[in-house]
């Protein structure tokens, strides 16, 4: 009843603010399962009854979303997520609301990703958590859509005149601001051309739907410039790829559940399961958190990217999950790097085999591996090997095995979700594999 409340309160809010502001459109947006931005668009005449109702569309169309005999779905909004997009004309100005997605029944929507994130926060709830996330999602910026010709030959942290997008950064950071996302930091990465803007630690269902914005953002402002932004993983051979690094946390109310005072490296046993659960489950959730083709050409030696499933607990940028240093009076703090995501998954679905793998670990109390402080790419396979030191898979193909056999995932998802995500990276896959590329063209056809 006070939920219900709380809703009618905010949907009156959200009416007047639409008055106030001289809203003519609200664009209604959710995300299907491989991380595209999708929406329709409704006048400000409709709100009212689309905040009470919802609004209906063909979901058949969309990429995984329905079976043929349930096409008709439901876009429910959030009232809590409405703003006014800065980038539009302030006269007969347009908002936005991320949405649900629910059947006619009025039952939610067990593809929608938003939903399957919402499932495993209320799982981590009932276990008396709740999950922070901040995300560093890399990007490039190119002259264009079909070049990747660099705006700069800037490296890390530089500044003008080598790095040539502080403006570009500037504007998505006002314009991130505008709409309610906290922003820490911004500036240049390793790779030329290459740019990260830091957003500010909360909660992963908000920082989930924060993600989604800021990709777009980040596209908006660049194309107001005739600039193109991308977030794939791998544009250039031989630079760094982009990641997104998530940073990740277990809270108790306001008591970081990752923090021990006199525990070596102030890991909590809380933290120990979790990190183990993310060791033990790391290669079958690499195709929720690497999602594309693309994806494993960034995850190889020599890119600062991880391929060897290890943890430590200092400055060791070989290992697939970092705990950074804190300062010896903030616990609030205390918190693990998990290092394979790259900024093409989809986020909600990320945060959420991400969390179920670490829950996993705290329940079943796995116990943790000592930590790899060595460069783990500078030892030999002998090594390795008897270290027990795994790989993460190699490429698509093999992340899709991995995946299609985790009852974790299964779990995880849904078996909708499931079975819809597995199929179509398997499409994928098949169509990556009739390709021919420029390289085989390049290598083989003067010689052959």
């Amino acid at each position: 009843m006070r939920d219900e409340r709380e809703r009618q309160e905010t949907c009156e809010y959200v009416i007047q603010q639409a008055r106030e502001q001289d809203v003519k459109f609200i664009r209604l947006m959710f995300t299907d399962i491989l991380g595209s931005q999708k929406s329709l668009a409704i006048t400000v005449e409709q709100l009212e009854t689309v905040l009470e109702e919802g609004q209906v569309f063909d979901g058949s169309s969309i990429e995984g979303f329905a079976r043929h005999d349930e096409s008709d779905m439901i876009a429910m909004p959030d009232p809590t997520t409405f703003q006014v997009l800065p980038w539009r004309p302030r006269s007969d100005a347009t908002a936005r609301m991320i949405c649900d997605i629910y059947l006619p029944d009025g039952t939610p929507f067990e593809g929608d990703p938003r939903y399957v994130l919402r499932r495993n926060l209320e799982r981590a709830a009932k276990l008396g958590y709740t999950f922070y996330v901040e995300p560093e999602l890399e990007f490039f910026y190119f002259r264009s859509p079909h070049s990747t010709e660099r705006l700069d030959e800037g490296g890390y942290l530089d500044l003008t005149p080598l790095d040539q997008a502080s403006d570009l950064r500037r504007e998505t950071v006002l314009e991130l601001e505008a709409m309610g996302i906290g922003v820490e930091y911004s500036h240049h990465e390793v790779a030329a051309s290459q740019h990260e803007i830091g957003l500010r630690y909360t909660d992963a269902l908000t920082m989930a739907d924060a993600a989604m914005t800021y990709r777009l953002i980040v596209k908006e402002v660049a194309m107001r410039h005739n600039v193109y932004a991308t977030f794939m993983p791998k544009p250039l051979a031989t630079e760094n790829g982009s990641g997104m690094h998530t940073h990740q946390s277990l809270f108790r109310g306001e008591e970081n559940a990752f923090y021990a005072k006199d525990a070596p490296y102030h890991l909590s046993p809380v933290a120990q399961g979790y990190i183990a659960g993310l060791l033990r489950h790391a290669r079958e959730i690499t195709l929720v958190t690497n999602q594309w083709v693309n994806s494993y050409k960034r995850l190889l030696p020599g890119y600062e990217a991880p391929v060897y499933i290890t943890w430590a607990a200092r400055r060791n940028w070989s290992n697939l999950i970092r705990v950074p240093e804190i300062a010896p009076d903030r616990p609030e703090q205390m918190r693990i790097e998990y290092r394979a995501p790259d900024p093409a998954c989809n986020p909600y679905l990320a945060f959420a085999v991400m969390l179920a793998a670490g829950l996993d670990g705290v329940e079943h109390e796995y116990p943790l591996p000592p930590p790899v402080e060595e460069n783990v790419f500078a030892m030999s396979d002998a090594e390795r090997e008897r270290r027990g030191i795994g790989m993460l898979p190699s490429d698509l193909h093999e992340a899709i095995q991995e995946a299609a056999k985790s009852e974790l995932l299964r779990r995880t998802l849904g078996d909708h979700l499931f079975e819809s995500f597995i199929e179509n990276k398997r499409i994928e896959w098949e169509q990556y594999r009739r390709a021919i590329t420029d390289y085989e063209l390049k290598r083989y056809l003067p010689i052959l």
